[in-house]
C-alpha cells in the first residue's frame, strides 16, 4: 500500500565540482580604479563630516543664553527712556 500513495523518489543529477575561484591578482588599472574611488569616498566623507554639529551626546557646547534678542534690546531701550522721563 505504501507505494501506491508515495511515489518512488526520481534520481538526484550528479553534483558538478565547483567552479575555480576568480584570481586575486588585480592589474595595475584596477588598483589605480580602486584606490582613486577609495579616495573620492574619504572625500566626501570628510565633507559630511564637518557639517555635524552634535556628538554622540548631543550638543556639546553651552547655549547662548546671554545675547540680547532684536525685540528684547529694543524693549529694554524703550523701557529705559521712559524711566529716564519719569524719574525727572
Amino acid at each position: 500500500m505504501g507505494s501506491i500513495f508515495s511515489p518512488k523518489m526520481p534520481p538526484l543529477p550528479p553534483v558538478q565540482p565547483a567552479p575555480p575561484p576568480p584570481s586575486s591578482e588585480l592589474s595595475q588599472e584596477e588598483k589605480d580604479a580602486i584606490a582613486a574611488e577609495q579616495r573620492e569616498i574619504e572625500r566626501k566623507r570628510k565633507g559630511r563630516r564637518s557639517t555635524i554639529l552634535t556628538g554622540p551626546l548631543g550638543v556639546e557646547e553651552e547655549a547662548e543664553t546671554e545675547n540680547k534678542t532684536l525685540l528684547g534690546s529694543w524693549c529694554l531701550t524703550r523701557l529705559k527712556r521712559f524711566l529716564k522721563k519719569n524719574q525727572k
